[in-house]
């Protein structure tokens, strides 16, 4: 299974362990280091940059050889943090970044000049090749099977489509639940990929029980999209909660999106609450559950540590 991404990061699998919010610790990346491939943490994970700090010097001290570890970036006005974050980043050193939502200019420039690399999440060609430009170590294909936030086009459509037009490497994120997955990625033309959903259900994810069981009680026809976590469609397990409240924003929410002078306060704040309303859901017992997740829990039969999980993926288990 040896790739680019492989190459790059000096792992022995090219899989990503997808950053994921308040679901990603130490202990998953730790854990899928061990096994081999790289792991990834939102920074947005921790209230305080001295946390993330602490984090990435665990990490660092945790590192084995075939394993790598890096940090996932909000880079546009929603994330207050951005700035503190790249600069903690990039003092104390990691292996990886993945920017999202926004430009990567900035991050690309700071990171490579401490030698860590930038990979991009992207969901067009456009942006893609905006980012290539940029100077980007690689584009990751967020399609229409990945978990959270996602692209429009199939995994197909839009990883053929980079892999074709860009000279840096492409990672498919979104629908590999297992090996079959993979090769159907590597078949399109990927140099990895990037899988968070199956890992949500790992012993080691810091998330409530009914969070994990839910993504082995629920499959690939129950994930639905939301508006009302972040303002952006965002694709969630359809609990009996999220049939309650429904899926669209709200009419004022609609009304003032449309007035431009107050659009990106509305968006801050939305995303503010948006993620409030996530962290209690994975923190906390309560029949209030959006619960984050992709089609690719339908792979999800039982909650296992991450190594086994890691395993599945690359057909040796």
């Amino acid at each position: 299974m040896q790739s680019e991404l492989t190459k790059i990061l000096n792992i022995k699998y090219p899989i990503i362990q997808a950053p994921m919010f308040l679901v990603s610790n130490v202990a998953m990346v730790r854990e899928a280091m061990k096994a081999g491939i790289a792991g990834c943490i939102p920074a947005l994970n921790y209230r305080t940059l001295e946390g993330l700090r602490e984090a990435i010097k665990e990490l660092k001290v945790a590192k084995v050889e075939g394993g790598a570890f890096g940090f996932n970036l909000i880079v546009n006005k929603s994330n207050v943090k951005y700035k503190g974050q790249l600069e903690v980043l990039c003092e104390e050193g990691c292996d990886f970044i993945i920017t999202s939502l926004g430009s990567p200019e900035e991050t690309i420039k700071q990171a490579h000049a401490s030698g860590i690399k930038v990979f991009c999440d992207v969901t067009d060609l456009k942006f893609a090749k905006k980012v290539e430009q940029l100077g980007a170590d690689a584009a990751i294909a967020v399609n229409n099977e990945a978990g959270g936030h996602r692209g429009n086009l199939s995994p197909e459509e839009l990883t053929n489509l980079l892999s074709k037009t860009l000279s840096i490497p492409v990672i498919s994120a979104g629908g590999v639940g297992c090996r079959a997955d993979i090769d159907k990625m590597f078949g399109y033309g990927a140099q990895g990929v990037s899988v968070g959903s199956p890992f949500i259900a790992s012993v080691e994810a810091g998330v409530t029980d009914d969070y994990k069981q839910a993504c082995v009680d629920y499959g690939a026809k129950d994930i639905i999209m939301t508006e009302r976590i972040s303002g952006t469609p965002c694709t969630v397990i359809n609990t009996p909660y999220v049939q309650k409240i429904g899926t669209k924003a709200t009419w004022i929410e609609n009304l003032l999106n449309k007035n431009k002078s107050l659009k990106k306060w509305v968006k801050m704040i939305r995303f503010s609450i948006g993620m409030k309303a996530t962290e209690n859901a994975a923190k906390k017992a309560t029949y209030k559950t959006v619960w984050v997740a992709g089609p690719s829990i339908e792979h999800t039969k039982e909650i296992r540590p991450v190594k086994a999980i890691v395993s599945d993926l690359i057909g040796t288990s």
